[in-house]
């Protein structure tokens, strides 16, 4: 496996000469050791080479000679072979007082009239030993994470760091839109990049395309992992047009509908009443409006989103198709426009920003009676948006039949991490090892993105919030069918130009098939940028 960077490719032997500065007042102290394990004239097991060290080389040679042959061969493979790094002037002249040449210690008759010899094996085992190698082979595994996702990772820090006490765990969380703004500007400048970046599916897109993300495929086929472990259509939002897989699905969203039962109750409504059409879904919302004076909706919007992901097959894109092309003058969306219009004007939705704090007390205010996102909502009803409301909530399929992922979280590889084996590590741990799985599914509600443990118990499990309902096993007959639609890079831009359009269709009056027209026009004159 490469140890070198990939966006700098340098030697070990490059790197060991590198830090010997910092050694330098430790070089007599690593000489001692390597003294004590080796003794006068250190043994040479067999096939191993004899390198001869004089004992008034500066630590400096000394580190260059353990890691070079002579023949400037590297442990990179042999990919970059270079000479041997110059120690300098002052370097230099030790050597030439001690008879040696301008490279440092060159296979000759001569290493045997040194005064003690020693193995290269044997030499590394020494100095990775000493103080001065614990010191410089340390380095902290820095990921970069946004709330809720960055509570997984600190459920998990303890059986790392227990792992890996050479690379302890350093977590680094943001806001969610603050993160990805961070994490894009360090893939475009290459400053501050970390070992590991969550992404949520919302930005992946534009992360995809970029081209600074680690190849993933190849990492896990060189580990024997099977893919096929992680969901087909959670691997496609992944998959640059390529094929590469850039970025690892930790968990998924499988779409639902989360209803209120109290309310639903009080209209003289069942569940199937919301589920059977899109039409019949809108007059339900009427009935609850006119018994309860809750909205059906927090927003519209909610409806847009949902309703433009309902028919999509394997290989369809949600904004463009394979060629690339926009689709949103298509009749998915004029369909979209139209319910969500008939939402608004018959007053089924509060007209509330998301995630805003508006939005998060109207439900703490029993104003909203359904909301249609991933499976993981049900989490944030629970932990913060509405905790009082235990057992009031309920999970169903989403109306219409429509299938879809709303969300889903992913770890990547940046290239030019500078602990690209151990960052490959934790993704291992949290996306392939069950108990990481299920750790991470108890402590934030994250639907499991691993497939074998769609089989755990722990699927079949009543959930109090949830009125004691198993939620998880439709969850998980949801994920088993949601489509695989590929992302595109453009994907952000062409949903936050179809917002502003259907935000001109609601405030504006503007008719749908011009907007929409619109919204096609410019989605493909900025793609062409």
């Amino acid at each position: 496996m490469r140890l070198a960077s990939p966006r700098s490719p340098r030697p070990i032997r490059q790197c060991f000469v590198r830090s010997a500065g910092a050694c330098r007042r430790r070089g007599a102290a690593v000489l001692a050791v390597l003294a004590l394990v080796l003794g006068p004239g250190g043994a040479v097991g067999a096939g191993v080479e004899r390198v001869s060290v004089p004992t008034r080389a500066a630590p400096a040679v000394l580190l260059a000679t353990l890691v070079d042959d002579g023949g400037g061969a590297d442990l990179d493979g042999g990919r970059h072979p270079l000479p041997a790094p110059d120690p300098g002037p002052a370097h230099r002249e030790r050597l030439r007082r001690v008879g040696r040449g301008p490279r440092f210690l060159p296979r000759s008759s001569r290493q045997a009239s040194k005064p003690w010899a020693l193995t290269r094996r044997s030499a590394l085992v020494a100095l990775a030993a000493s103080p001065c190698a614990r010191a410089q082979g340390a380095r902290a595994l820095q990921v970069t994470s946004f709330p809720d996702l960055d509570r997984a990772a600190k459920a998990a820090e303890g059986e790392w760091n227990r792992r890996h006490p050479q690379a302890p765990l350093k977590l680094v969380s943001r806001s969610y839109p603050d993160h990805h703004t961070a994490m894009n500007a360090a893939l475009a400048t290459r400053a501050g990049l970390p070992d590991v970046m969550a992404l949520d599916l919302r930005f992946l897109g534009q992360f995809t395309a970029g081209g600074g993300l680690m190849n993933l495929t190849e990492l896990a086929a060189a580990d024997g992992i099977d893919l096929g472990r992680v969901p087909t259509f959670s691997r496609a939002q992944a998959s640059t047009h390529r094929g590469e897989l850039v970025a690892m699905p930790t968990d998924i969203g499988p779409g639902s509908l989360m209803y209120r039962q109290d309310l639903l109750q009080r209209a003289g409504l069942q569940e199937r009443d919301l589920l059977q059409s899109w039409p019949d879904f809108l007059r339900a919302g009427v009935a609850i409006k006119r018994a309860t004076g809750a909205s059906l909706l927090a927003s519209a919007g909610d409806l847009l989103d949902i309703v433009l992901r309902s028919g999509l097959r394997d290989g369809d894109g949600l904004y463009f198709d394979r060629k690339g092309q926009p689709l949103v003058d298509s009749e998915r969306f004029v369909r979209a426009f139209e319910l969500s219009l008939q939402a608004r004007r018959t007053g089924l939705d509060l007209a509330l920003t998301a995630w805003s704090n508006e939005w998060a007390a109207a439900f703490r205010q029993g104003k909203v009676a359904t909301q249609m996102m991933g499976c993981w909502l049900a989490g944030h009803l629970k932990n913060w948006l509405a905790p009082a409301q235990a057992g009031l909530w309920r999970a169903a399929p989403l109306p219409g039949g429509a299938l879809a992922s709303y969300g889903g979280s992913f770890y990547a590889i940046p290239k030019g991490a500078a602990n690209p084996e151990a960052a490959w590590a934790f993704v291992r741990q949290m996306v392939f090892e069950r108990d990481t799985q299920l750790q991470s599914l108890k402590a934030i509600d994250a639907f499991p993105a691993l497939l074998e443990l769609h089989q755990h118990p722990v699927m079949d499990e009543p959930l109090p919030y949830l009125g004691g309902q198993r939620a998880r096993q439709l969850w998980r007959d949801v994920a088993s069918k949601v489509p695989a639609t590929p992302i595109h890079k453009f994907d952000a831009l062409a949903t936050r130009v179809v917002r502003d359009a259907f935000e001109q269709v609601l405030t504006q009056g503007r008719s749908i098939p011009v907007v929409l027209r619109e919204a096609h026009s410019l989605i493909r004159r900025r793609a062409r940028r």
